[in-house]
């Protein structure tokens, strides 16, 4: 709970009352209530600030609480990148239905069978470096230093996050649906991380320090607690420094965010969660990075050692949630390869700073521009001999991969809302599915770039409208669009 003063927040739920105080950091008030000991599902809860009620909705169901199932989930939800534009009718011309807005609408009048155990949000929940119309006209009446048109503080990231959840059919959904999220570069910034010439680049940007800071003390607020279980945040210390009730706290996140980012490994954004026979591994790929020319990582070996640990261990298969796809359009893969061999100067010094710049400017930073991980990870899950489902967004388009080895998916769903244009969508299919096919190969065999350890190919997509997917176990793939004033399928595929 984000309240707007300090207070003791009470849920009553199952016949019992469950209290927290409010924590303060930089000026905001927030609550974390654990529900511990609950045996059955809940069919209502309600919500008092100081024994003021403020929650259910009046206009909404009641919000319920409903435990995974004892055998294991069986429904995953998932999605990515979500502008928080208005929800009137020139937006819906823009940027097309909020489709998590009318997960909110169909859940309403749904039946059981219907309704997702867990919604995943894999990266761009906010963008920081893009935000609504509404957000610029509040930074705009703040202040006008720069950076102009983007977040630069803590006190704008609460406001983005507060004008991206609170619709009222977001709140309900939020309230009532389980939630489990990661991060990507756009709820801190566009290419973050992409190399270690960005990170100098930003160094040297004088706003660049606060707002990193600023996006990582707010994912750690408003999405990272979510993540935890009671039991880890228990022993997380820098949430028992927030709930020692000794005033503002925000230097503590602070210091907290600022080595997060400077020592990635003094921190993990990671996390797994077992869910029955299904193994949940949530990868921060953002954050964790090794930027080292000539040995990039995806993870750097604190990070790596962990995934490994989590991949290894028993599970009937395992679920990845990567924000940026492992498994890209074969030429892509290849196009990337060759330009990060490029920018490690394997054709020279003018041609490697001419590289960094095509990696910037057109985003090639996924697992493929981190070649010496990938082939690390596809040997690894290669040698499993179990189902192993990536689910990914970022790309702004949504398909299936599957691998020649094995039973190997890559799944990627993208966008929520933030939709290509048409020309884009054009440009992605003959760039990325037709150019880039045919000449990727061929650029990272004249880069001296070795073949991946198994190939793959895209069986269903690309899909360009908002969409959320849906993962029905033991293997059932769902695809979802807004079409007719009602939630349609779009493709929906067995997999296993």
């Amino acid at each position: 709970m984000e309240t707007a003063d300090p207070c003791t927040v009470t849920v009553e739920a199952d016949g019992r009352a469950y209290r927290s105080p409010t924590f303060t950091v930089h000026g905001h008030h927030y609550a974390i209530v654990d529900l511990v000991g609950l045996s059955q599902d809940i069919g209502s809860y309600s919500v008092t600030l100081d024994g003021e009620a403020v929650w259910p909705l009046e206009s909404h169901p009641p919000s319920r609480i409903r435990l995974l199932p004892a055998e294991g989930v069986r429904k995953l939800m998932f999605g990515s990148c979500r502008t928080s534009v208005p929800h009137d009718a020139p937006h819906v011309i823009t940027h097309g239905y909020d489709m998590l807005g009318e997960l909110g609408t169909h859940l309403a009048q749904a039946g059981d069978e219907e309704w997702p155990d867990l919604l995943l949000f894999l990266g761009d929940q906010v963008y920081a470096d893009s935000p609504s119309p509404e957000i610029l006209a509040y930074i705009k009446a703040r202040r006008d230093t720069e950076p102009q048109g983007e977040i630069a503080d803590f006190e704008e990231y609460a406001e983005l996050y507060r004008q991206a959840w609170t619709h009222p059919d977001i709140r309900w959904v939020l309230s009532t649906v389980p939630t489990a999220m990661i991060f990507d570069d756009h709820d801190v910034r566009d290419d973050w991380n992409t190399s270690k010439t960005w990170r100098e680049q930003m160094a040297r940007t004088p706003w660049w320090r606060r707002r990193v800071v600023s996006g990582l003390g707010a994912y750690y607020v408003y999405q990272h607690l979510g993540n935890l279980s009671p039991a880890e945040r228990a022993g997380d210390l820098l949430l028992q420094k927030l709930l020692s009730g000794e005033g503002d706290a925000g230097d503590a996140l602070d210091a907290f965010a600022d080595k997060a980012d400077t020592d990635p490994s003094s921190n993990r954004w990671s996390y797994a969660r077992d869910l029955g026979g299904t193994r949940l591994i949530m990868v921060d790929t953002r954050c964790a990075r090794q930027l080292t020319p000539g040995d990039r990582r995806m993870l750097d070996p604190d990070e790596w050692a962990w995934l490994e640990e989590q991949v290894t261990r028993p599970a009937e298969r395992l679920i990845i949630g990567s924000s940026i796809p492992f498994l890209l359009p074969e030429g892509v893969h290849g196009v990337q390869n060759w330009n990060e061999a490029l920018c490690d100067g394997k054709w020279g010094r003018l041609v490697a700073k001419g590289s960094e710049m095509l990696r910037q400017a057109f985003d090639l930073e996924h697992w493929a521009a981190f070649r010496r991980s990938f082939d690390d990870l596809a040997g690894m899950l290669a040698k499993l001999g179990k189902p192993v489902l990536i689910l990914s967004g970022d790309v702004h388009y949504s398909y299936l991969a599957k691998a020649d080895s094995g039973p190997i998916y890559q799944v990627v769903c993208s966008p929520i809302r933030n939709p290509l244009s048409r020309l884009l969508r054009w440009a992605n299919v003959v760039t990325q599915f037709g150019l880039a096919t045919m000449v990727g190969g061929l650029l990272a065999r004249s880069a001296g770039i070795a073949r991946p350890p198994f190939r793959w190919k895209i069986i269903k997509g690309p899909w360009f409208q908002n969409a959320l997917a849906t993962l029905t176990l033991p293997g059932t793939l769902t695809w979802y669009e807004s079409r007719n004033d009602a939630v349609q399928p779009i493709e929906s595929v067995h997999v296993g």
